[in-house]
């Protein structure tokens, strides 16, 4: 299974010579995690927050192909592995046929102190069905 978000590059998203400027890459790939949560978890990050935190406690990026403005992006995340308090997920920027950049990331559910915690069963039962995982 995945999620795709459709992306368009901003003016704010450019630097000087018109291309993305590569830190705004991650705000993307946080945004496309952030309407995965929302629209297929069905739990969105200000419901969560309350409580606990969903922090990236690891990400690689491979920088293909320079993005520019107006590009139609399509990011498209698809899961890697589901732990009990994390879950791996891979990003896939396109434009068209062209891959623009391939992302992977983990990212833990944490308590109120930072903890490591298992995920909640509103979460966890919707991430299994999206992996295709029991844990």
């Amino acid at each position: 299974m995945s999620f795709v978000m459709p992306q368009k590059v901003l003016f704010k998203h450019c630097d000087p010579a018109g291309i993305v400027f590569y830190p705004r890459y991650f705000e993307m790939i946080n945004d496309c995690v952030e309407c995965f949560f929302d629209e297929v978890l069905g739990t969105p990050f200000e419901k969560i927050m309350p409580e606990a935190g969903i922090p990236t406690v690891e990400i690689t990026v491979k920088f293909q192909t320079p993005s520019r403005h107006g590009d139609q992006l399509a990011l498209t995340l698809s899961p890697v592995r589901l732990g009990r308090s994390s879950f791996t997920l891979t990003i896939i920027a396109t434009c068209g046929d062209q891959t623009r950049f391939a992302a992977q990331s983990t990212l833990v559910y944490v308590n109120q102190t930072g903890r490591a915690t298992a995920w909640p069963p509103s979460i966890q039962k919707p991430l299994e069905q999206f992996t295709g995982e029991n844990t």
